[in-house]
C-alpha cells in the first residue's frame, strides 16, 4: 500500500501552529554535543523505550553473496560498519544543516499511511518551531514531519558525501530520502519496494511484518498511538518483528514488507530506496 498524496491547502493551520509556538517562547539554547549533533533538546515529552528484545539479526561482516542468499528477498537485517559516513554525519549536525539549508524550503508530509497533505516552509522554521516531541493524542494528518520530497539539486552538496550500503538488487535504481523528525514521531504501517534506512543521529524503532501478514492498524493513527493502544493487546504470535536501529546502523527491508517506524529521539536519517 504505497504512500502518496497531493497538495492540500494548509496555510491557516500552519500559521496557527507557528503562532502558538511563538507565544510559548523560544526554545532554550542547547550546546552542540559530539554524540547527538546538537539535536537533542531538553524539555517535556513522553519517553519511549526500546523493545525488550531485538528480533532482527545484526551483521557486521556480511558479504554480497550472503546478503542475496539470506536476506535480500526473505527477511530484514541490520548492517553494521559496512561504510564510513563520518563526514556525512558531521555535516548533518544541527548547526551545520541550519547554516547550509536553513533558508531552503522543504516539503513536510503528514504522519499517516497515505500522506495526503503536504506543507512547504523554510527548513529553519521547521527545526525551530515544529521539531518537538510527538503528542500521543494527535492524529496522523495533523502531524507534520520532514522526510523525503527532497530537492535533490538543492541538497546535492550534502548527499554527495553519503556512502550508501554497497549492496544492490538487479534491475533496481537507488533513490535517497532524507529526513529529520522529533522524538515520538514516525510513520504508521505501509509498504513499498525494498530499501535501506540509516540512522545518522538518534534512534529509530522499527516494526515489521512479512507481506502475507497484514498488521492491525488505523491509517490515520500515529505509530506512537498504535504502540500505546494496539500493541499491548497483541498476542505473541501477532506481534511484529521489531528492533531499534542505533546511530550508524542501517536496516534493510525486503520488497513489500509492512513496516512502521518510531523515532525514540530527535533523529536524522536517510533511506536508500531500490525501485
Amino acid at each position: 500500500m504505497p504512500r502518496g498524496g497531493g497538495l492540500m491547502a494548509s496555510g491557516a493551520r500552519l500559521q496557527l501552529l507557528l503562532a502558538l509556538w511563538t507565544l510559548a517562547g523560544p526554545a532554550r539554547p542547547v550546546a552542540a554535543d559530539a554524540g547527538d549533533g546538537g539535536w537533542q533538546r531538553r524539555g517535556p515529552g513522553a519517553a519511549v523505550a526500546e523493545e525488550e528484545r531485538c528480533a532482527v539479526e545484526r551483521r557486521a561482516d556480511l558479504s554480497y553473496s550472503e546478503f542475496v542468499q539470506h536476506y535480500a528477498f526473505s527477511r530484514p537485517v541490520i548492517l553494521q560498519r559496512l561504510t564510513d559516513n563520518s563526514r556525512f554525519r558531521a555535516l548533518c549536525s544541527r548547526e551545520k544543516l541550519l547554516a547550509s539549508f536553513g533558508d531552503s524550503v522543504v516539503r513536510l508530509s503528514t504522519a499517516n499511511t497515505y500522506s495526503y497533505r503536504k506543507v512547504d516552509l523554510p527548513f529553519q522554521e521547521y527545526v525551530e518551531h515544529l521539531l518537538h516531541p510527538q503528542d500521543p493524542t494527535s492524529l496522523g494528518n495533523d502531524t507534520l514531519y520532514f522526510f523525503g520530497d527532497n530537492n535533490f539539486s538543492e541538497w546535492a552538496s550534502l548527499f554527495q558525501h553519503y556512502s550508501p550500503p554497497p549492496f544492490s538488487l538487479l534491475g533496481t535504481t537507488a533513490a535517497y530520502s532524507f529526513g529529520v523528525a522529533g522524538a515520538g514521531s514516525g510513520v504508521p504501517f505501509h509498504w513499498h519496494g525494498p530499501g535501506f534506512s540509516e540512522v545518522v543521529y538518534g534512534r529509530k524503532r522499527w516494526f515489521l511484518y512479512p507481506p502475507e501478514k497484514t498488521p492491525e492498524f488505523h491509517p490515520n493513527k500515529t505509530t506512537l498511538a498504535w504502540l500505546q493502544d494496539v500493541y499491548p493487546a497483541l498476542a505473541p504470535s501477532e506481534r511484529p518483528l521489531e528492533c531499534t536501529v542505533q546511530a550508524g546502523e542501517v536496516l534493510y527491508f525486503p520488497d513489500r514488507w509492512w513496516h512502521a517506524t518510531l523515532n525514540l529521539d530527535t533523529s536524522v536519517f536517510i533511506s536508500t530506496f531500490l525501485s
